[in-house]
């Protein structure tokens, strides 16, 4: 006989794997701790294998566990989207998007006001986050869509939307180095993209460089170079009025251009294929170059 899944338990799933936490599942849901892991236990014995193991004070999934959550996803938004055509009272469905934060300004807006248009009951998550988490987020299925840049030329996931250059970037008036001086860096902490490009064109010149500034927000990286801290590598899209491209006096190579892609879930439902479009369509119009 085929084990029948309880939905209950399926959400207990999904909500314990977004929030990396099945006590604040048990909180968001509304159930006791010991419910939940009674749920996850039947469902175990259902499934016939181990779903989750325990690392550090938490659980995370196995592989077993990862490709149930894929289901319940797909489950839980067909269970749901048939109460809503009976007319039954359900929690609305959530989308979760990621994206770097160089598109927090115009991007997202747009992007959820476009959703918003066509799916105004719909609950959406926003994420950022470096390219490396955006994509694990991806595979598993943590995140319905997400923009991440990936290295030119490297065969990446994906659906390829424009290709961007990428520019040395600091204060207006900055110019404490010489074409002798070491480059003070401000970079995002490591792994960056961005750090990986600078850092090896200026090993490939024999430049020498220091870092300078290290921080994980892109705020952080303007209110730096504003305090006239070092240089910087970004996409010119996004940048402040008074961060300008450094001068060609100061003797720096030149840097490679990055791809900037769209990742969808392979479980995706209807509402987050449509925020995946909204996506799209807003970063070709909004970034790719004209």
């Amino acid at each position: 006989m085929n084990p029948a899944f309880d939905i209950d338990a399926l959400r207990a799933v999904v909500a314990g794997i977004d929030l990396r936490s099945f006590a604040r599942a048990a909180v968001e849901l509304g159930r006791s701790q010991s419910a939940i892991s009674m749920q996850l236990k039947k469902l175990e014995q259902q499934a016939g294998t181990k779903l989750f193991v325990r690392k550090g004070r938490g659980l995370v999934p196995t592989e077993a566990g990862e490709a149930l959550a894929a289901y319940a996803r797909q489950i839980i938004a067909l269970n749901d989207e048939a109460a809503r055509a009976m007319g039954a009272a359900v929690t609305s469905e959530t989308v979760r998007v990621g994206l770097p934060q160089d598109f927090f300004d115009d991007v997202m807006p747009a992007m959820l006001a476009t959703f918003a248009s066509n799916h105004p009951d719909v609950h959406v998550e926003v994420r950022a986050g470096p390219n490396h988490t955006l994509a694990e987020e991806i595979r598993a299925g943590r995140l319905d869509g997400a923009i991440v840049f990936f290295p030119k030329g490297a065969g990446g996931e994906g659906e390829l939307l424009c290709e961007l250059p990428m520019y040395w970037l600091t204060h207006n008036g900055f110019a404490d180095i010489t074409m002798e001086s070491r480059v003070p860096l401000v970079m995002f902490d490591h792994p960056c993209l961005f750090r990986q490009a600078t850092l090896a064109r200026l090993d490939q010149v024999d430049r020498r460089w220091r870092v300078a500034v290290t921080t994980p927000s892109l705020p952080g990286i303007w209110g730096a170079l504003r305090s006239k801290l070092g240089i910087a590598v970004r996409t010119g899209h996004g940048v402040p009025d008074d961060i300008v491209r450094a001068s060609d006096d100061l003797g720096l190579p030149s840097l490679p251009a990055i791809e900037l892609r769209l990742l969808r879930s392979q479980n995706a439902t209807p509402a987050a294929d449509g925020l995946c479009e909204a996506l799209r369509r807003e970063t070709i119009d909004r970034v790719a170059p004209n």
